[in-house]
């Protein structure tokens, strides 16, 4: 922890990914503090003129030990997020570096996300209006199925996981769950059976993920995993693209064993955000490039309908998450850290 002394003195801030809606929270601290926006990801190539900075601020960058060690000043990270799976926490405790993030901010735009994109897929509205764009009133290939009476597999019951299973209650679903720490009490109340991660696989209808990616803990839903689920399940993911394998989700697609996915997030998605050239992303070294074209063929996929990893992009959440990421860094300025990891 930084020196009370220290804390008192104007403190030179620079925000990442620092895109407009980003913006307008930290003019209150423009006045005793330095301010400073990249509207990229913090990289190696954009650390320049920078590294004096006693606090950074980022979103979905990642921040290695070798890209911190860059940085001769710095005392905080304001992650703009929940998941802190980007960050070497090892390297920020060894060098005394607090790392804060915003919990609990998006349950609601997240879990309404995951029935936007379940609902999409049940109906085909996608492809349906596309083809009302051509002219083409066809019914043929866009029957939809109905929510009712489905069974709901919600892996992780955090805050959004439990929000996610009392909306599929809402539609008259049969709610299971896994979880290592269940909640016994909240699951009698919602009507929530919980059973083990095996039986939860196995009596899908619909599997949604919930929880957060440990780095290095390996892909929660591989080939084994898959070959546990019932035939024609559909998989709904919001939570880190680094869960799932794509090449088992590829081959789980093209066996019929999964007949949609719904996917907010991609593992290495930054690599496909930072080049638009496809080529040149795919030979990258850092990137596996098996990866790489998992997740173009992904992309390309008529059974998998993907969004940019905007599911917590609501005003309101967005709002809670720009005021949560003020008051973490007033509260350290002020020796009061709050929401640190």
């Amino acid at each position: 922890m930084p020196r009370e002394k220290e804390l008192e003195e104007g403190m030179k801030i620079v925000v990442f990914e620092a895109e407009s809606w980003v913006k307008p929270v930290w003019s209150e601290l423009e006045h005793e503090h330095e301010i400073g926006f990249v509207k990229e990801y913090l990289s190696p190539a954009n650390i320049s003129g920078h590294e004096e900075a006693d606090i950074i601020s980022v979103d979905m960058s990642i921040l290695s030990g070798d890209v911190l060690s860059r940085f001769s000043h710095l005392k905080m990270i304001a992650a703009r997020c929940t998941g802190v799976d980007k960050i070497d926490l090892n390297y920020c405790g060894k060098k005394g570096i607090v790392v804060c993030n915003v919990p609990h901010y998006a349950e609601n735009a997240v879990a309404e996300h995951v029935f936007a994109l379940l609902l999409s897929i049940s109906h085909h509205i996608v492809e349906a209006s596309e083809r009302t764009r051509r002219v083409n009133f066809s019914w043929e290939g866009i029957q939809a199925f109905e929510l009712r009476g489905k069974n709901l597999a919600v892996l992780g019951t955090g805050s959004i996981g439990r929000r996610v299973a009392e909306i599929g209650g809402g539609f008259g679903m049969n709610l299971f769950a896994f979880d290592i720490e269940p909640d016994w009490k909240w699951a009698a109340d919602y009507g929530v059976e919980y059973l083990s991660f095996k039986d939860t696989l196995g009596c899908a209808d619909i599997v949604t993920l919930h929880v957060p990616a440990v780095p290095g803990g390996g892909y929660m839903l591989s080939d084994v995993q898959f070959d546990l689920m019932k035939d024609g399940v559909v998989l709904i993911n919001t939570a880190r693209g680094e869960l799932i394998d794509p090449r088992a989700l590829l081959r789980a697609l093209a066996a019929g064993k999964v007949a949609y996915a719904g996917l907010d997030v991609l593992p290495e998605e930054q690599a496909i955000r930072e080049d638009g050239e496809q080529l040149a992303t795919l030979l990258r070294q850092k990137n596996d490039m098996g990866i790489l074209l998992a997740n173009q063929m992904l992309l390309n996929h008529p059974k998998v309908l993907i969004t940019p990893h905007n599911a917590f992009f609501s005003r309101e959440a967005v709002q809670k998450l720009l005021d949560i990421t003020k008051m973490n860094i007033l509260g350290f300025i002020q020796g009061k850290p709050q929401n640190v990891i």
